[in-house]
């Protein structure tokens, strides 16, 4: 079954490529959707797939890179898209 998740990842996340990982990890789990960078230095986000591929998509945006100190990731469940094929950075 399709789902679709609108995220927020909340601490030390801009400027340390949690973009670029976050669209690496969730094409590789076979997502699409979108991430970007909001105003209150925040990244944010929505993510469409199987419930497997969004659990492990969450599991890694809870750490994210490297250089990334993540304090608290917000989530909740949308409705989905019918035409979205690929997962990009805004």
């Amino acid at each position: 079954m399709t789902k679709r998740i609108q995220y927020t990842v909340h601490g030390e996340v801009q400027g340390v490529n949690f973009r670029s990982f976050t669209q690496s990890k969730a094409s590789s789990y076979g997502l699409s959707g979108f991430v970007r960078n909001n105003s209150s230095s925040q990244v944010e986000g929505e993510a469409q797939g199987d419930d497997e591929s969004i659990e492990k998509l969450l599991k890694v945006l809870k750490s994210g890179p490297p250089a990334a100190r993540v304090t608290k990731v917000d989530t909740s469940e949308i409705d989905a898209k019918e035409d979205e094929s690929s997962f990009t950075v805004k």
